[in-house]
């Protein structure tokens, strides 16, 4: 009876110690990861509504979170966070600050890459794992800023993979990583860690009925991300459209099945360089808040705006691989006129 006793609390003993072992490795990987992780803060134009048809511009300001992934200060974040922003100013652990500039950006997959206009001192960058390596069920760490509160840790499991169907051949696959970990607003482009302290996604959105985390969340996975981002010639526009079609289509005089409502474009963007006109006028429309009276893209490279998947397709087969130099034309629809907008940049759209 005693042995059986001794041998009971020896257990106890031992799975005490592998839990305190696990909490103080998980110590460990977040104090050595925690530098390269910052806060994204941004800056956008917005339009706030006086009167019905009457709107103010206003500045609003943007939160996430992001990764340094190279020593010459190259940060991961979310496109979603960046896309339209006019200024990023990235924060660091120690509260130094340091702007940034957008050079990338795949907003299929919710991911962009920024570059910092100086390097302030002990840059530190984190370390990019394989993304193909990590399973379900193992243990994965987020860093972030949730709700402003930065270098926050939150920890669950890797719940499953998401790849979304897409049927443009040309594109590239993406791949998202399904966790259990809590995700909130401010979280969006921070890093998601293995238990090396390896990073393996980059956090993009939850699935929500209470608008909080309920354990949905979602990572683009590293792999895809740097395949993207690195590997390919991405080019961030500085766009924000709304795919009009049928009935809205008809009642803002559309000449054609369909047509990219322009919404925002931010400043100094290959979107402004290129003539684009953000909406300024906000309604609702079924219940959604749009922008009206901006340019209403009807083609690209000569191929005209559809809601048929297939047709977008034509326009990303056309438009990959061509380098940074090649020419970018539109033809958008402008105050009830048809407007050719053109311009060969390194930074085309």
């Amino acid at each position: 009876m005693r042995c059986k006793l001794l041998f009971s609390l020896l257990v106890v003993s031992l799975v005490g110690f592998s839990s305190f072992a696990g909490a103080s490795s998980l110590s460990k990987v977040f104090k050595r990861v925690s530098p390269a992780v910052v806060v994204i803060l941004t800056k956008e134009r917005g339009y706030s509504s006086l009167k019905p048809g009457e709107a103010v511009t206003v500045t609003k300001g943007g939160l996430g979170s992001g990764i340094v992934i190279s020593e010459d200060g190259l940060v991961m974040t979310s496109a979603h966070v960046v896309q339209v922003a006019d200024s990023v100013v990235v924060r660091f652990l120690d509260g130094t600050t340091a702007q940034a500039k957008i050079i990338g950006a795949a907003v299929r997959a919710d991911v962009a890459l920024l570059k910092l206009d100086h390097l302030p001192e002990k840059l530190v960058a984190a370390e990019l794992g394989d993304s193909d390596e990590v399973n379900i069920g193992d243990e994965i760490l987020i860093i972030g800023a949730p709700y402003g509160m930065g270098h926050t840790l939150t920890v669950g499991y890797m719940s499953g993979r998401r790849r979304p169907e897409t049927v443009c051949k040309s594109l590239v696959p993406i791949e998202f990583l399904q966790t259990d970990a809590a995700i909130n607003k401010g979280n969006s482009g921070g890093p998601m860690f293995n238990k090396n302290g390896e990073v393996v996604g980059i956090v993009s959105h939850i699935l929500s009925q209470s608008g909080g985390s309920e354990g949905l969340g979602f990572a683009i996975s590293i792999n895809t991300a740097k395949e993207l981002l690195l590997n390919q010639n991405s080019i961030w526009t500085g766009l924000e459209a709304y795919l009009v079609s049928g009935a809205l289509a008809r009642a803002l005089n559309v000449p054609q099945e369909a047509g990219l409502l322009i919404q925002r474009v931010a400043n100094d963007s290959p979107g402004e360089r290129l003539g684009l006109k953000p909406g300024k006028v906000p309604v609702k429309v079924a219940g959604e808040q749009i922008l009206i009276g901006g340019d209403i893209v009807l083609e690209v490279q000569g191929i005209p705006i559809s809601d048929d998947f297939r047709e977008t397709c034509r326009i990303g087969d056309k438009t990959v691989g061509q380098n940074r130099r090649g020419i970018t034309d539109m033809k958008v629809l402008r105050g009830g006129e048809i407007v050719h907008l053109s311009v060969t940049s390194e930074t085309s759209p």
